[in-house]
């Protein structure tokens, strides 16, 4: 027998220990109410949920009982529970949902949210929507899309409290009464002078405990920190947590106020642009969204397949090199068990080095020690490691092969590689970001692939240049190789 909504389950989501048990909880219920009828009881699950639970327990009930759960929410919560639902949800409720609901839909929805949905649906249905927007809807949307995608004008909303310098606090407070509604945030208000050039900043906290009489030029900020409408999403993000803002205001050329970003989309483009690092350091081709388990197997593939290409064919040229060496390796036929370990190495000491760099640089940390002593550093860094490693290595190869040369050729090769890797870890992904380029594309398996090939090239030549000149230096040196030779460890 179905529970009711007044049951025991129902009543102890508030105990419940993660957001996830909730939504989980939720979604069971509301499948099984939806599935005999009971929407009455539905409407009683859903009132006391939050809006983000209640987008994901729809998302994930089955696509027919998507539309009929969604239309039983009300009015002003199903506008904000829309604006949580993932976009292809988003997409498939508006091809279930009636042509006035979906006008009703769009037309309430905040500018910056209804454009990041017009992003994703096709060009044809964008175009129907926008043509049947109120005027004022659709003038703030085409100019929202007229800015380029990922800056600022792209993610702001244009939802905000201006108010003039002439004004004091109590008539300040009355016009935020009066549009605190229709508004993403009260808590920063702007001032503005008659050409809407933004001169000042003042928090709902000092309007409050203003005198009513006081004038808003007398209580604000004048020093304001603003971002153009052109700056990245990236740089907004920096300056919103630079600044522990709640809202950060944007502004056009001339400095006037065009609209804000808050902090909630701030979290987003975080989350976003730490989806495409991690995707780029596994050589994985990012999607709009972090859809990865969403997608059909031929996009996972075909995410995947260009770069773990180009690495295929960069291994060919490893091959090349063991085959152009082949002459060293029959002399001395132990020394192929050594490169796995020293292409591995150098691939991890330059995957370290990439790692710290590219997150220096999206923290911005680097800029205070500089690029150069940046890469000198790391390249310091691997010559340690390499002589770290090298008094665990040089003896286990000299026992293992039985010889000198392999010793010396592993332990030289080592400390040769870890250096290059380090140097290049480090170097690569400066270079990149000089260039305009996502410094994260200088991935881990691009790194691990180069130093295979650079790395065995050095072993090998260093092998072949010892086994050349060893017995001669090895004299020079007053060293008996008898006496080297029989010492195995």
């Amino acid at each position: 027998m179905d529970q009711a909504p007044g049951s025991s389950e129902s009543l102890a989501l508030s105990d419940v220990p993660s957001h996830q048990r909730v939504v989980e909880v939720v979604a069971r219920q509301l499948e099984s109410m939806l599935s005999v009828g009971n929407y009455d009881g539905v409407k009683l699950l859903l009132a006391p949920v939050q809006p983000v639970d209640v987008a994901e327990a729809i998302g994930s009930l089955p696509r027919t009982m998507q539309a009929l759960a969604f239309r039983l929410l009300g009015k002003d919560e199903a506008i904000e529970v829309y604006e949580y639902l993932e976009p292809p949800i988003q997409q498939s409720l508006l091809e279930r949902l009636r042509s006035g609901e979906v006008l009703e839909l769009v037309e309430e929805m905040s500018p910056d949210d209804r454009v990041r949905l017009f992003d994703e649906l096709p060009a044809k249905v964008v175009r129907r929507l926008f043509t049947e927007l109120s005027p004022v809807e659709r003038r703030v949307t085409a100019q929202l899309l007229g800015y380029a995608s990922e800056t600022a004008g792209r993610l702001m909303t244009t939802e905000y409290i201006d108010l003039k310098e002439f004004q004091s606090a109590a008539q300040a407070l009355t016009i935020v009464r009066r549009r605190a509604r229709e508004t993403e945030t009260i808590y920063s208000l702007y001032v503005t002078d008659g050409q809407r050039h933004l001169t000042g900043i003042l928090s709902l906290r000092d309007l409050v405990t203003a005198d009513p009489e006081d004038r808003i030029g007398d209580v604000m900020t004048r020093e304001v920190v603003s971002v153009n409408t052109d700056t990245d999403q990236e740089e907004v993000a920096r300056a919103i947590q630079r600044y522990d803002f709640l809202a950060v205001p944007v502004v056009d050329r001339e400095r006037r106020l065009v609209g804000i970003v808050t902090v909630d989309d701030v979290i987003d483009v975080i989350e976003q642009e730490a989806t495409r690092d991690l995707y780029a350091a596994g050589a994985v081709e990012a999607g709009d969204e972090d859809d990865y388990f969403q997608s059909n197997l031929f996009t996972v593939a075909r995410r995947r397949v260009v770069w773990l290409s180009v690495l295929v064919v960069a291994s060919f040229v490893t091959s090349e090199v063991i085959a152009l060496n082949e002459e060293v390796l029959k002399e001395v036929v132990l020394l192929a068990a050594f490169i796995p370990l020293l292409a591995g190495t150098g691939g991890n000491v330059g995957a370290q080095s990439s790692t710290v760099v590219i997150r220096g640089l999206s923290t911005q940390s680097i800029t205070s020690l500089g690029q150069f002593r940046a890469v000198a550093r790391e390249a310091t860094a691997g010559l340690l490691l390499g002589l770290l490693m090298m008094l665990l290595v040089v003896p286990f190869a000299w026992w293992r092969g039985q010889s000198p040369l392999v010793g010396l050729s592993v332990g030289t090769s080592l400390l040769a590689i870890t250096t290059l890797a380090a140097t290049a870890g480090a170097a690569f992904p400066l270079l990149f970001n000089r260039l305009g380029w996502d410094p994260a594309l200088m991935s881990t398996p691009f790194i691990t692939t180069c130093t295979d090939v650079v790395g065995t090239l050095i072993y090998l030549k260093t092998a072949q240049w010892l086994l050349l000149n060893m017995p001669q230096l090895l004299s020079n040196a007053g060293i008996s190789t008898q006496l080297l030779a029989a010492s195995h460890f």
